[in-house]
């Protein structure tokens, strides 16, 4: 089952700070809902572990992310993918653009994600609903730990 989600954060920070925070794993461990294990393995690569509830599938996914067409301060690519066992996988992407508005940073986001086995047995509308409020979870995190430091 594939989805996409987009969406767009004002942040009351500089391009440069955001981008900053983007790349700093403490940051997006804190952010990204579930989250046991960010570990950077390079430059532009993470291993990750995280708990995830949708509807009654709980699972813990195990998975690496990459980050490719890097473009400091203004963008790069996400992508992901990681093993849930018998729940199934989840692999996907994010394009994410920094731009500079209204005396802050305007971030944009395009999702693309494919889920596989119990999970995609769950049904669109759950499986859409939960995506979309992860997305959003992450996001409301990411700007509240932005926001919470002066730029």
């Amino acid at each position: 089952m594939a989805m996409t989600m987009t969406g767009e954060y004002q942040l009351p920070a500089s391009q440069q700070t955001v981008w900053e925070k983007l790349n700093d794993p403490e940051i997006l461990k804190a952010c990204i809902p579930g989250c046991e294990v960010l570990e950077k393995t390079s430059d532009t690569a993470f291993s990750a572990t995280a708990t995830i509830k949708i509807g009654p599938v709980k699972a813990r996914f195990k998975g690496n992310v990459t980050l490719s067409d890097l473009d400091p301060p203004n963008g790069y690519k996400i992508s992901g993918q990681g093993e849930g066992g018998v729940a199934g996988f989840a692999k996907g992407g994010a394009t994410v653009k920094l731009t500079p508005k209204d005396g802050g940073t305007l971030l944009s986001y395009e999702v693309e994600a494919q889920i596989g086995g119990k999970l995609a047995q769950l049904g669109q509308r759950l499986i859409n609903g939960a995506s979309k409020k992860i997305a959003d979870d992450f996001f409301a995190n990411f700007a509240g730990a932005v926001g919470g430091k002066s730029a």
